[in-house]
């Protein structure tokens, strides 16, 4: 969402890094293209002019000038100010759900901001993350099969559901949820709201009274993040008629400029407490401006990806897999398993934006192709594998390549490019088994990829430093470089 001001900003601070030395010029005309950049991201104006006016304050003070790395003083201090504008340098504000159950969550917003999905997903993570016992009910009485929607999605992940019963009214079904709620033992009850195009009196009339009755812990307000400073607008709109205590961004993994989430928090004062990043049930992710703050400077998000790996890892499966590669084994079964890791963990496009500098190589990434079509395509040529092959790959000749390519319906030159690509993680795998770690991850330490390796990716080769086993599971050969990496396990 914030590739564009990523881009920009990294020009900025790209020219600052260069120069032993600042004048207060200099920092002036840094700070003027933040400015721009900010508003081309479709930043609101008054939140701009009130960043930028902190920022100087402190970018053109004395400790900066005669810093031994002045550039790097100014974009600490620009990352501070974002982080202060994304709601500071606290822990992500979590739910209230805590108290005498049922908890009530509801959720409101205009027609397809993506608000019933959303309660699918936010059901998902209280089930799985808080282990609490959910019920969902669908107060949308107005939208076509809005209610067989959410039940639908509940039957998915596994979550209770409200029945439906026609004739009902919002009001009406909200009492009956409540008392559901109560008699069945769960601990959170969340209400999805019906929605309109635009902001109007009787959607808000209708919503005022759900919370009368209902008496909420949490109000979120879910907004396309798309929609830009539509978006801000809708916020203030609903805040000044219903006692909102949160916002949720929906399509945070687009390819808007950024400027709502940017802007909401500094003009509502309410806090962004989940993203939407995705389709998948389980594409939603806590809010946290630190990480944001970096990710929007280039500096990546290491901890979230490590998270996203733990969370879709299965631990056992992991460590069975550890043993294996500390004896410097690695068969095709393995390299499924870890390519379907990295698809769960969000895609080549996912892993890579959460990557440090991988902006700086953005246009060798889209010409080399890289994307996970490529990842499914292996798959699939594994998948055309006997159990023997898989297992011992040495068994794979002439003949047995062709019935492969056939199986897979692809050419025999991509079985020869996945054969060359096992090759080298299994080399890797015996190197690592030796305690050797060969290559670093790109932007951590082991450089960049040059625009050659990233095309040999792209077309099935082997990237140095992207693939090599390691310790963290849920990447094809992990993140070395990380904490714990040179262990043996």
């Amino acid at each position: 969402m914030f590739e564009a001001l990523t881009e920009r900003l990294g020009g900025v601070f790209d020219k600052l890094t260069g120069r032993g030395a600042l004048s207060d010029a200099d920092v002036d005309a840094a700070l003027r293209e933040v400015r721009v950049a900010l508003l081309e991201a479709d930043v609101a104006l008054p939140v701009v002019k009130d960043f930028i006016a902190k920022v100087k304050i402190e970018a053109v003070g004395e400790a900066v000038i005669k810093s031994v790395k002045p550039g790097q003083q100014v974009i600490k201090i620009v990352y501070d100010g974002l982080v202060d504008m994304l709601g500071g340098e606290g822990p992500p504000e979590g739910l209230r759900v805590h108290g005498e159950p049922p908890n009530v969550v509801m959720m409101a917003g205009l027609q397809g901001s993506g608000k019933t999905t959303t309660c699918a997903k936010l059901a998902l993570r209280l089930t799985k993350t808080d282990k609490r016992r959910v019920l969902m009910a669908s107060l949308d009485t107005r939208r076509p099969a809005a209610m067989e929607q959410l039940t639908t999605l509940g039957k998915n992940i596994g979550v209770d559901v409200l029945p439906i019963v026609a004739g009902q009214s919002p009001q009406d079904i909200t009492k009956r949820a409540l008392q559901a709620a109560r008699l069945g033992g769960h601990d959170v009850l969340i209400l999805d709201t019906a929605g309109r195009t635009t902001i109007d009196e009787e959607l808000m009339a209708e919503a005022a009274s759900i919370a009368g009755i209902a008496k909420p812990a949490e109000v979120l307000l879910v907004a396309d993040s798309l929609t830009g400073q539509d978006a801000v607008e809708t916020a203030k709109r609903f805040h000044e008629r219903l006692p909102l205590t949160g916002l949720v961004l929906t399509r945070a993994d687009g390819d808007g400029r950024g400027g709502a989430a940017l802007s909401m928090r500094a003009v509502t004062g309410l806090p962004i407490k989940f993203l939407g990043v995705g389709e998948r049930a389980d594409a939603l992710e806590p809010f946290d401006a630190q990480r944001i703050a970096g990710r929007i400077l280039g500096q990546g998000d290491i901890v979230g990806l490590v998270e996203k790996a733990v969370e879709t890892v299965d631990r056992a499966e992991a460590e069975k897999m550890a043993k294996k590669l500390a004896k410097g084994r690695f068969d095709f079964d393995d390299m499924e398993k870890q390519l379907g890791q990295l698809i769960q963990i969000g895609g080549l496009k996912g892993v890579m934006g959460m990557l440090p500098g991988v902006q700086k190589i953005k246009n060798q990434i889209s010409d080399s192709q890289l994307d996970d079509k490529q990842i499914h395509r292996q798959i699939g040529i594994i998948r055309s594998m006997t159990k023997a092959e898989r297992a011992k790959p040495d068994l794979i000749n002439g003949r047995r390549r062709a019935r492969i390519a056939r199986g897979a319906g692809v050419e025999v030159v991509e079985v020869n490019r996945l054969l060359k690509m096992h090759r080298n993680m299994a080399d890797m795998a015996k190197a690592m088994g030796k305690g050797k770690m060969p290559f670093g991850m790109p932007g951590m330490g082991g450089g960049m990829p040059n625009p050659e390796v990233l095309k040999q990716l792209g077309s099935g080769k082997s990237l140095p430093g992207l693939n090599p086993p390691s310790s963290l599971p849920g990447l094809p050969g992990g993140l070395p470089g990380l904490p714990g990496s040179n262990k043996k396990s």
